[in-house]
């Protein structure tokens, strides 16, 4: 059980990305990152996990970097000091801090070692809401084309080729996590609304499987392979819910990416477009990877029953959102 201390953290925690989120100035933002960043690390130590002191050092020291950044580009945009002169490189280090706090590649260096470190609650938060503050701010800043280009192409090739021989399970969810980064950035560039769906279906999908990985206590693929035989229904909703993060067609995980290749392909960046979906398949490889050993091998049936129907139930509600909701999509844009 969380004690008063984490909850008031992460009370604190919201109160930053609210404040960072919703702030008219650029100092009032820069002080909603800092109270979200301050918020986050004590909830990062944990008594049961010898590297979560590590993680928290290396976090605060990229996010103090980081916001380093944010400020001195800052203030030399409010006081035009240079800024006539250098005003693209001003601006290319404002949104370069930025991308660094979310974990973007080229970025991205420090965000699968911090995740390695974390427990799977305080991994739900690291790739959920602590992007919310620093995708926004990404959205005021200026940004040209060309610098969205090859940010969007870098987290779509270091996803799909680093994520390749990965064999930690905190690992593979951070460079996936690079991966729809690299798709937000793209559908934010054009409607924002897009974004906003993407990152609510994205943090609903993982947080699924988050939970899956907590409950059965895993951290690596080969501990995957005896106990999801032990438990059918549980293989059943991370098969899918790793197909519907990969973005298949029947699963909800298909609808953001849609509408982002669509976006793409109307305002006429069709290399883009196609580039994404091929790496996406690269990602989407070792997803299958994850999931091929589950379908194929036989289910154990155990004697005594293992889950409470509460437990069951609840498992069954929060999975069937991701499972069946792209119906409910279709047929509410149709009508609409």
């Amino acid at each position: 059980m969380w004690n008063l201390n984490k909850i008031l953290f992460l009370y604190t925690l919201a109160l930053g990305t609210l404040m960072a989120s919703s702030s008219s100035s650029w100092f009032g933002m820069w002080m909603g990152l800092e109270i979200n960043l301050l918020s986050f690390i004590p909830l990062m130590k944990s008594t049961k996990n010898m590297y979560a002191s590590e993680a928290a050092l290396k976090y605060f020291i990229i996010q103090a970097i980081a916001s380093t950044i944010l400020l001195f580009s800052v203030i030399m945009m409010s006081t035009n000091f240079l800024y006539s002169i250098h005003s693209n490189i001003m601006n290319m280090a404002l949104n370069s801090s930025l991308l660094l706090k979310m974990g973007a590649a080229p970025l991205h260096f420090w965000f699968p070692e911090v995740a390695e470190g974390l427990s799977w609650t305080t991994n739900m938060l690291l790739l959920t809401w602590q992007k919310i503050a620093p995708m926004v701010l990404f959205l005021y800043s200026n940004k040209t084309v060309m610098f969205i280009f090859i940010i969007v192409m870098s987290c779509m090739w270091v996803s799909g080729i680093i994520g390749q021989n990965q064999v930690s399970l905190r690992k593979i969810m951070a460079y996936s996590s690079i991966n729809h980064i690299g798709w937000m950035i793209a559908a934010s560039l054009f409607q924002e609304m897009i974004w906003v769906m993407y990152l609510l279906i994205y943090s609903i999908i993982t947080l699924n499987i988050l939970i899956v990985f907590k409950n059965l206590n895993i951290q690596m693929i080969n501990q995957m392979l005896m106990i999801m035989k032990m438990n059918p229904q549980m293989k059943m909703f991370f098969v899918m819910n790793f197909l519907s993060l990969g973005g298949l067609p029947p699963f909800l995980g298909f609808l953001p990416k849609w509408m982002t290749v669509q976006l793409l392909s109307e305002y006429q960046f069709p290399v883009l477009a196609v580039t994404m979906i091929i790496t996406t398949l690269m990602t989407l490889y070792f997803y299958m990877r994850l999931t091929f050993s589950s379908i194929v091998m036989v289910t154990a049936m155990p004697l005594t029953k293992t889950s409470s129907p509460k437990s069951s139930f609840l498992v069954f509600s929060t999975n069937l959102m991701t499972l069946v909701s792209l119906i409910m999509c279709t047929l509410a844009f149709n009508f609409l």
